[in-house]
């Protein structure tokens, strides 16, 4: 996908073994894992790859079995098909699963999750919640033919050759066995696309949503709020049944230039609900919002101080956070901050390098998860010079 177009579908929300040294030739002014007190990274490892396939956007869980699952898209690499190159946006991405009972090895063969009977499906969000049901949130694509295309509602997004189809968030109750759904969640007034079919267009995002004290689900999602030029802001839906059924809470992030998007949401042990904030427009800047009142009301987005895009939060046992990111400028690769408890030190919280060796710049969108209760997996999807796009991850000792 050209530079253009990958910036044009980023607006809307948008390893053969190789292993790095934790002191590895990253350039100056760089902090490694070895550098931060009470950090190490005890190795890299290859989560799932297959030259035949483009593999990305992981997102995982641990389940109160201890079994970790990894959730993924999968698509063919246009190769096989005699094609130069291999796009975001592909007819037949789905959804797929892979397991470890502790993140250095993982099932070779991907389960399938779930396949969009009307196009390819993207980036897999993953939630365990406190009773054991699991939300897959995702989004799809369609790809219409010439006189399909002719007759399209207006507005409508479209990106590689197809059309945004918007979100929708599947259910399990028996541990990933099987899956309900999709349950599509409402339109929101700000977005101004239809579907394929000529409907509004249903709630979506990548990133994590968050299951707070009071069992609320929180889940920030994007809406496309002006076409030319295309913009997109970030807004609060709240579930209170599990993920069922979904209501509008409030802005989280909008402005008249900058575009916010892909964002993960995190709930702090005083009860702030804290969104990191993907953008467009802002020179990759890392964006924060908070709300302190449950999610009614959001004070002024603001920029963190450094460069990545998107962002995870994990809370670890000492109710710090580990908040990890993909960095696409050189070197390529995958950064972390450990925040405090209330995530209020973003700005000088230490940055965490944890690769340094990306090939391309299409990598990155990691999820982390507690392995055990000094050890992290950070998961990403990564490429080495020369090799295809696979899922790799880090595990960090975090003491």
């Amino acid at each position: 996908m050209k530079l253009k177009e990958i910036s044009t579908l980023l607006l809307l929300f948008s390893a053969m073994g190789y292993r790095v040294p934790a002191r590895a030739n990253a350039g100056p002014h760089l902090t490694f894992t070895d550098s931060i007190p009470g950090v190490r990274k005890v190795e890299d490892v290859v989560i799932y790859r297959n030259e035949k396939f483009h593999a990305a956007f992981p997102s995982v869980i641990k389940k109160k079995n201890g079994e970790i699952v990894l959730a993924f898209r999968r698509a063919p690499d246009r190769k096989v098909f005699g094609e130069k190159g291999t796009n975001h946006v592909d007819p037949n991405s789905y959804l797929v699963s892979v397991k470890s009972k502790d993140g250095k090895t993982w099932t070779p063969e991907p389960e399938l999750i779930y396949s969009h009977p009307f196009g390819g499906s993207q980036d897999p969000c993953l939630l365990q919640l406190k009773d054991g049901t699991i939300l897959c949130a995702s989004y799809g694509w369609a790809f219409l033919r010439p006189d399909g295309m002719e007759n399209l509602k207006k507005p409508y997004f479209l990106a590689g050759g197809a059309v945004f189809l918007g979100g929708y968030v599947l259910r399990s109750t028996d541990g990933g066995k099987s899956w309900q759904g999709p349950l599509y969640p409402p339109h929101i007034e700000p977005e101004i696309n239809y579907t394929a079919m000529g409907e509004k267009l249903p709630a979506y995002n990548r990133g994590a949503m968050y299951e707070g004290k009071n069992g609320r689900i929180l889940w920030v999602v994007a809406a496309t709020d002006r076409q030319s030029p295309n913009k997109t802001s970030n807004h609060l839906l709240i579930s209170d049944d599990k993920g069922l059924t979904w209501k509008y809470s409030a802005p989280v992030a909008v402005d008249e230039k900058v575009s916010f998007n892909e964002a993960s949401v995190y709930e702090t042990p005083k009860g702030d609900v804290v969104a990191f904030l993907r953008t467009a427009g802002l020179g990759d800047q890392a964006c924060i919002a908070r709300s302190v009142d449950g999610g009614k009301t959001f004070t002024a987005w603001e920029k963190m101080g450094f460069q990545g895009h998107p962002m995870h939060a994990l809370r670890l046992p000492d109710n710090r956070v580990l908040l990890s990111y993909g960095y696409r400028h050189k070197p390529l690769g995958i950064r972390a901050r450990i925040l405090n408890a209330e995530c209020t030190d973003f700005a000088t919280a230490p940055e965490i390098v944890l690769r340094t060796d990306g090939g391309t710049t299409d990598l990155g969108y990691p999820w982390a998860v507690q392995l055990d209760k000094n050890r992290v997996l950070v998961s990403y999807y990564f490429n080495v010079p020369g090799g295809p796009q696979h899922i790799a991850g880090s595990i960090l000792e975090i003491r």
